[in-house]
């Protein structure tokens, strides 16, 4: 039998250039997750920060959020809980800069996985840059997605718009995730004037039943962590954070109001899937006929 992971999201509606408010809402909202027994707590996409990439403050933002990434160590480590503190917008100098004058930073949208003794055991830079963001923030590009070990089994990490991508799950189940893990910062507006004509709901729909496909397709689990809608019309939110199992699907979901979730995720169901959809089993065969087959790690297709 595999374990049984009490497990928690997060959301609430975040407010731009708001870096301590943010931060002390999240550490709150982290500290209640850890009162109900949770094992680990996922944030949403760009927690601290909000996002305002035009603003010069936002940018310079970017170079001050080492102090809260030390911060959510040590809380991780006091509650004795794993944190992902949904994502992080980091500023690295580019290599082609000379001087600071002509420095044309890099940013970054980085998510981390913290471990409940405040360990950092993994982290992971977005690759599939949505496209209003592709102006400001950075791709990992071809760097390869990861998956480590930590309390809670195998974890790889994604964001947002990598939800689109079936190839950036299929890497990080050959390399033999359990749980996917993807903060995003997902609106109602990410449909086109078009496409909200056809349906109004059309972005609940993509993530309802993309996230129900993804972890049936992989034999994984998903824990995804969303934004709480807001007051205004402009900048309604979705909300909507889950977890997400094969087999029976939802476990448990918000809806678009803030606070904090939290749920058993029953890793047994994920071995289930897997022993009867052998999906992992397929992808490890020798002959393997996809051309995007990716570099798989024989030995870590299991689930435990």
């Amino acid at each position: 039998m595999a374990p049984t992971h009490r497990v928690a999201v997060i959301q609430w509606n975040i407010k731009d250039l708001a870096i301590d408010e943010n931060h002390q809402k999240a550490c709150a909202y982290l500290r209640d997750a850890a009162s109900q027994g949770a094992e680990l707590a996922v944030l949403p996409e760009y927690h601290l920060t909000g996002w305002s990439p035009s603003n010069p403050e936002w940018i310079a933002l970017a170079s001050q959020t080492t102090p809260y990434l030390k911060a959510y160590q040590a809380l991780a480590r006091d509650l004795h809980i794993c944190i992902v503190p949904g994502t992080i917008v980091e500023r690295h100098p580019s290599p082609t800069s000379t001087t600071v004058e002509d420095e044309q930073p890099l940013l970054y949208n980085t998510a981390y996985f913290i471990s409940n003794d405040g360990t950092i055991l993994g982290h992971y830079r977005k690759k599939n840059i949505w496209h209003p963001e592709r102006p400001f923030l950075t791709s990992s590009g071809t760097d390869p997605h990861e998956v480590f070990d930590t309390p809670i089994g195998k974890v790889g990490l994604l964001i947002c718009w990598d939800l689109a991508f079936p190839e950036a799950f299929r890497e990080l189940i050959c390399k033999g995730a359990e749980v996917v893990i993807v903060p995003t910062y997902w609106s109602k507006y990410d449909a086109s004037p078009a496409a909200l004509q056809h349906n109004p709901d059309s972005e609940k729909l993509f993530l309802e039943t993309t996230l129900t496909a993804r972890c049936f397709e992989n034999t994984c689990a998903i824990i995804f962590a969303n934004v709480a809608r807001g007051d205004e019309e402009s900048d309604r939110f979705l909300g909507l954070s889950r977890v997400c199992l094969p087999v029976v699907g939802t476990v448990g979901a918000m809806g678009p109001e803030e606070g904090v979730l939290v749920m058993d995720m029953d890793m047994d169901v994920v071995r289930i899937a897997e022993e009867n959809y052998k999906v992992r089993e397929d992808l490890s065969r020798e002959g393997w006929y996809y051309t995007y087959r990716h570099e798989r790690e024989h030995n870590s297709r299991e689930v435990k």
